[in-house]
């Protein structure tokens, strides 16, 4: 596709919408460039995010769609669609979405989080084990994928592995930690 003058004017005129707050002028604008660049990467990827923020999340996940199926999608794209996916709990298509963000960037921590999360909810223990502790490795000092963490140990019904991440969460985020104690019912002492 060739860039011109015309979609220089219609990216200045979605950003200057945006600007000012007035989301439904951007997206108007950036439905305009699509129907002048069909399949256009940038007009996508801004409508499937002004979609979001209008809390359209169906009409986000189509934008997402669209611009995935494009062979050089980012894995960023990929997490996107997961994310909202997981959110209207289209659980085994967000599984999809997350893998295939993962193939593209295995670094991605984010989409090794969501992943946890669908695997979760599918009942798929070990395997959200896995990809929960690869987001641990990845991003040690945040607390959701230690609290998830120790959520599944305790629906598995090993405390004695939910007590160790209790422990090391009051180490950083004693809050989660207190949470964490609250809702099963373990008191850990800290090391």
């Amino acid at each position: 596709m060739k860039i011109d003058l015309k979609w220089h004017l219609h990216k200045w005129r979605a950003i200057t919408f945006i600007v000012l707050g007035r989301r439904a002028w951007a997206i108007e604008t950036l439905e305009d460039m699509l129907a002048d660049y069909p399949n256009d990467a940038y007009a996508l990827g801004s409508l499937a995010h002004l979609y979001a923020e209008a809390d359209d999340k169906q009409a986000s996940i189509n934008m997402y769609k669209k611009l995935v199926a494009k062979p050089d999608a980012p894995a960023f794209a990929w997490y996107n669609l997961g994310y909202l996916q997981e959110e209207t709990k289209q659980i085994a298509d967000a599984e999809f979405s997350f893998r295939r963000a993962l193939e593209l960037n295995e670094k991605l921590d984010q989409a090794w989080y969501g992943l946890g999360l669908t695997l979760i909810q599918q009942q798929r223990f070990e395997e959200a084990i896995k990809a929960l502790k690869r987001n641990t490795q990845l991003q040690p000092m945040s607390p959701y994928a230690w609290y998830q963490l120790a959520r599944v140990h305790v629906d598995r019904q090993e405390p004695e592995e939910a007590v160790k991440i209790i422990r090391h969460l009051k180490g950083f985020e004693p809050k989660f930690a207190a949470q964490l104690e609250r809702e099963t019912g373990l008191e850990v002492k800290a090391s």
